[in-house]
Formats: C-alpha cells, structure tokens, sequence
C-alpha cells in the first residue's frame, strides 16, 4: 500500500474507534445510572481490575500491554467523569509524588483537590467534599508514613485500594549548583538520598518542607536555593534540573492507598489491612501472630504506633493476602477477636502493580 492509502486506512480506523468509544461510554454511564439509584460505589477496584485483566489478556500486540493498561485507564477516567463528576482529594501541592499516584489510577478527566496535609485528605472525603483521597503510606527505603497510620486511628474511612509507585528524585535549581546553599525537600526524600547529599552536597542546609512540589517552588522563589523533587515539579516551576537519579537505592517506591466509605468485594489477588490493640500481658502480640500463621495467612506488613487512649501501649498495623470475605481471613478474624482488645478491618482491596513515576 502506498503512504496516502496507509493514511486512509488510519483515518477508517479512527472514525470506528471514536465511534465505538463513544458507545462505550453511553454504556458506562448507563452504568452510572444504575448505581447512583441503587447507592452503589461509584468506583469499583474488583471490576477496573477486571476490565484491565480482560483487555490485556485480549492483546496480541504489537501495543505492550502497559500501553493498553494506560489507555484504558484514561478512557474509564472519562467515563468515571461523565458517570458522576468525581474528585479526588491527595496530598498537595500539584506536582506531588501523591499527585502523580493519584493520577495513574484515576487518569486526566477527573476532578483533583490538592490538600495540605493528611489529615486534610481524610476529613475532605469523611465531609464528602471529594469521592475518594490518595495518601502515601509507606516507602520502601524510609518505611511508614506515620501521620498516615494515626489517622486510621480516628476515621471510619476504608482503604478500597493501593497503588504502587516507583520514584526518581531529582535535584534542581534556578542556579548553578555552585551558588547553591540551601535545600528543600519532603523529609522522607532527603532520607532516600542521604548518601548522595553526603557526596555532594555536604555544606548546604537541608530544609524539609510538606511536599516536594513545595520544595520546588521555594528553590524558584529564594536566591542560591535549590530542591529534591520530581521532573513534573522543575517542569512545572520552572527549575533546572542539575542531577538526576540521586536516590541511594535503585528501585526506591512509595505505597499509596484509596481511601473511601467503604471497601468492595473479592478478586482473588486480594489484600486486607487491620490494626489491633493487643491485652497488656505476656504473650498477646505473639498469640495474634499464631492465630494468622495457623489460618494459613501470609503477613506482608506490620507496624506499632503509640496507643492513644494509654501511656507505652500500642496499636499494630498489619496487612495479609486476602479478602476479608476469604473462608481463611475470615475465620482468622473470628478467632483474633479473642486475642484483640481493640479490632478493626481498615479495607480489602485489589494487590497493586508498580508504575514508573519521575
């Protein structure tokens, strides 16, 4: 075929894909309909994680099936705004590693509301002001996000999903880096690059601030300032960026988590998040663990922050691969409720797939 006969095949096929788009989407918002009737959650893990698993198993290529993924993903983005004109509440400014998180699960069509703190995220979706919110939750160099974990101790919210992000840092500035003598970041970032920062910038003060999108911003604003951030924030402050990659450890990722109302159902690549206050005496943490090794429970996660109702006792934070509804999750709790002074299902949800971030 010749160039301009290829050009007209091309042009075929957009016009049937607009056209089979847009019957696609009358079909999601019919959907829509459907579930605001019934009071049903407007986003649904267990069926996004099944459409994507669907359509990638469908692929015989030559799309990878990450360019598939992120291309479905931004059509049920569409739909999910058309459906219900949804807003995310995260962790602001724009720019943030949350944003970019927040972003990649729920695409470009829908409303974002950038908050100042954690805290903020929860009360903006306990108050309805936003559908759902993305917070970090821990990092695979620096560990748990704490302020994250003490607001599961107060709020009726459910973690309904997770999502994994792999993360560059980079450093930047309007300067050269010889004229630097200052740097902003988020605290955890400048743990994630303690050994670079050691290297080569020995000398300059290390200023933590909320966000890496703050960071940038200041670098813009002060003289002989510079900030570790991500390309999206010197993209969108326009910032130089002087070093790139300078994370210690290849392979540094950040877990965020969807919080909302309510968890959905199984998938059957399931995670359930609980956290539990054990009785002051010996052996009570160990007899919890016994209960999940006996149910035949693998643990991927557990941390302890300071109860606070009582002075040097605790509240452990644990994740195991299932869905409460699992006959073994299930019976686990059962049999947890007698060990537990205190007992909460903090959500089930899809386990999720790293995506690249920078």
């Amino acid at each position: 075929m010749s160039l301009d006969q290829l050009r007209q095949r091309i042009d075929e096929l957009d016009a049937e894909l607009v056209r089979l788009l847009n019957e696609r989407t009358r079909a999601a918002m019919d959907i829509g309909r459907v579930k605001q009737e019934s009071g049903a959650e407007i986003y649904v893990p267990a069926r996004e994680k099944a459409v994507l698993d669907r359509v990638t198993s469908l692929n015989k290529g030559p799309l990878h099936n990450t360019s598939v993924t992120a291309i479905y993903r931004e059509i049920m983005s569409a739909s999910l705004a058309l459906e219900h004109n949804i807003k995310i509440a995260y962790l602001g400014p724009q720019a943030t590693f949350t944003h970019q998180a927040a972003r990649s699960r729920f695409g470009a069509s829908v409303t974002y509301e950038a908050c100042q703190t954690i805290a903020d995220v929860f009360v903006a979706v306990q108050k309805q002001e936003a559908d759902y919110g993305v917070i970090p939750i821990e990092n695979s160099t620096e560990g748990a996000v704490t302020h994250t974990l003490d607001e599961f101790l107060s709020t009726p919210l459910k973690i309904c999903a997770e999502i994994f992000l792999s993360i560059s840092h980079h450093m930047m500035a309007a300067v050269p880096r010889d004229e630097i003598r200052k740097l902003y970041s988020y605290p955890q970032v400048f743990g994630q690059c303690r050994q670079w920062l050691h290297d080569h910038m020995p000398d300059a003060d290390l200023v933590a601030v909320s966000s890496t999108a703050r960071a940038a911003e200041m670098a813009m604003q002060e003289p002989k300032s510079g900030a570790l951030a991500s390309e999206l924030a010197a993209e969108l402050y326009g910032l130089s960026i002087l070093d790139r990659n300078i994370q210690d450890l290849v392979g540094n990722t950040t877990r965020f988590l969807v919080v909302g109302k309510t968890y959905g159902e199984a998938t059957g690549y399931d995670k359930t998040s609980l956290c539990f206050g054990v009785r002051h005496q010996a052996g009570a943490l160990c007899a919890v663990l016994d209960v999940l090794r006996a149910h035949g429970l693998n643990m991927t996660k557990i941390e302890s922050r300071p109860s606070k109702s009582r002075q040097w006792e605790y509240i452990f934070f644990v994740d195991v691969e299932g869905h409460a509804t699992d006959e073994k999750v299930k019976g686990a709790l059962d049999a947890l409720a007698d060990h537990c002074a205190v007992l909460t299902v903090l959500g089930s949800y899809p386990r999720g797939r790293s995506l690249e971030a920078e």
